[in-house]
């Protein structure tokens, strides 16, 4: 057999909050991966080193978590009002799958930096370039103010995020509307505030569990940590290395995601690993965050824990925070309850890394309640760039 060159691609390597991923404009990619389909699927499982059976993504650029293991394609906006479009995948780790039904909060934030970076945006000498994002994975807009200096992209600085061992320039990202259908009922795809969950007694004795099922920036089932057993402080390996604790988890998300209408049955929830999220929340407590870290109950209005990809995440997803944010925003849910009374549009919850302030903004509409609007900060900078390679035949 004659050898063939491995097929390269220009890529761009970009932590954006406390996840990592790869970069592509969509005019670079392979014709055939242009489009949504196998090929696409096959080359960005490739690019990750995945499926992987030994879950370590050894031969590819995956960093064998879920925060690592992602794809993104941008491209000039093709809605009015929008500067770009932004595509998500997120890639499996040890099974053959790659999925698109969410979008990446922490990777919003890189999708800004990119967008100016590709030339896609023509960014101001110095200041701060608004970048309009229509976030394709979920049909939203994403607002980043991205700092800019000799008009380029502004990546050091002195914000600090928890989960990120360095400081970096900060980009605030607005996500607007990020309820479903953009109002009524479908923010709580049941109609509840509090929905009743039948579950084995393995999960909760007398099987049956209260949950907030909220769909807000990613749909998300909050439940509270001492209603399963939990403080709330847990860090990962607590989680992680229980796998009887992983498998009831699991479980939990797939009759969540059922009651919410994502999936027809509980054999489904298999091919939606990134959605739904599930998280558990409990009040203010003091802990010592992974990185030694000390959090104390007096600087947060809540904790929370959430699980990606079937983990207990290092951190907090993007999008997950934008969910805890609209459910605290709302009278009646289970981490509005949590919180408690507040006039405060924001909140300050602690996760494992440390802190995380978000804010959303809510209102009834029609007797439904609606989020209009989510805030937070996060970071965003080049790790690497040039050309990724994948073997001939790869898709």
């Amino acid at each position: 057999m004659t050898a063939q060159p491995q097929i390269r691609i220009p890529a761009t390597y970009m932590r954006g909050g406390t996840s990592k991923g790869i970069f592509f404009r969509l005019e670079d990619l392979p014709e055939a991966c242009r489009v949504p389909g196998t090929a696409r699927d096959r080359l960005f499982q490739r690019v990750i080193g995945s499926p992987d059976p030994y879950a370590a993504q050894i031969d590819g650029m995956g960093g064998a978590t879920s925060s690592t293991s992602k794809c993104v394609i941008v491209a000039p906006g093709t809605r009015p009002g929008h500067d770009v479009d932004y595509l998500y995948g997120q890639v499996a780790i040890d099974s053959d799958f790659v999925d698109w039904s969410g979008n990446c909060g922490n990777l919003s934030t890189a999708a800004g930096a990119f967008a100016i970076h590709a030339g896609y945006v023509d960014p101001p000498q110095d200041g701060i370039c608004t970048v309009r994002i229509w976030q394709a994975n979920i049909g939203k807009t994403i607002v980043a103010h991205v700092p800019v200096a000799g008009g380029a992209v502004q990546e050091s600085g002195d914000f600090e995020l928890d989960g990120v061992t360095f400081p970096a320039a900060e980009i605030i990202l607005e996500f607007v509307d990020p309820a479903e259908d953009g109002g009524g009922s479908s923010m709580f795809p049941t109609g509840n505030l509090i929905d009743e969950l039948d579950v084995p007694d393995s999960i909760v004795p007398g099987g049956k569990l209260q949950a907030t099922l909220i769909d807000a920036g990613i749909p998300t089932i909050f439940v509270a940590a001492a209603d399963i057993g939990y403080t709330g402080t847990e860090l990962r390996d607590t989680i992680n290395n229980d796998a009887a604790a992983l498998a009831r988890f699991e479980t939990l998300r797939a009759i969540g995601a059922l009651r919410m209408g994502l999936i027809a049955s509980l054999e489904e929830a298999a091919k939606r690993q990134h959605t739904p999220k599930i998280a558990f929340v409990a009040p203010p407590a003091d802990y010592v965050a992974a990185s030694g870290k000390p959090v104390r109950a007096s600087d947060i209005d809540l904790v929370v824990r959430a699980l990606s990809m079937g983990k207990l995440h290092h951190a907090m997803m993007g999008t997950a925070s934008v969910a805890i944010a609209a459910a605290a925003a709302v009278p009646g849910t289970l981490v509005n309850q949590t919180v408690g009374d507040s006039e405060s549009h924001a909140i300050r919850f602690g996760h494992p890394s440390g802190t995380l302030r978000v804010g959303a903004e809510a209102r009834q509409i029609g007797g439904q309640w609606t989020v209009t609007k989510a805030i937070m900060s996060r970071s965003a900078r080049i790790l690497m760039e040039g050309w990724v390679r994948v073997p001939h035949g790869s898709f």
